[in-house]
């Protein structure tokens, strides 16, 4: 197998929020780009924690159930967040994914966030590099 990157795979311009953002808010961005979760960053792009839509759920439940403002993200966001460079090898995310939690690695750049992978992405990775593989026989 060919080395094949991360970098080459995630997206560049990923949805992201800030601590202080609201939970509705963060849902909006969810429902609005159709993504599972979000990292969350702060004013200079550092990833901070990172926001499910599990998450979201659990608290926006709470808060229809109470008839409370919507929280803060930093009140439910996940603070331990695995992340990945850009250089990291698609096969080393790949296991990453069978070993861990997260569906999604913020991907982050001397501490900045600058992309976002996901499972869909490493299978697109995976099944072009299996393409590959039928085209060199």
């Amino acid at each position: 197998m060919h080395s094949i990157l991360v970098a080459d795979y995630m997206d560049h311009d990923p949805h992201a929020v800030t601590a202080d953002s609201n939970v509705k808010d963060a849902v909006e961005i969810l429902l609005k780009f159709g993504v599972i979760g979000v990292p969350v960053i702060d004013a200079t792009s550092t990833v901070v924690g990172y926001l499910s839509e599990q998450d979201c759920i659990k608290e926006m439940l709470n808060d229809a159930f109470y008839c409370e403002e919507p929280s803060a993200v930093a009140k439910v966001m996940q603070r331990e967040v695995l992340t990945v460079g850009p250089e990291t090898s698609i096969v080393e995310i790949a296991q990453k994914i069978l070993t861990n939690k997260p569906k999604n690695y913020p991907v982050v750049d001397n501490g900045k966030l600058v992309g976002l992978i996901s499972r869909s992405h490493v299978l697109k990775a995976l099944l072009e590099n299996d393409e590959d593989c039928y085209l060199r026989k």
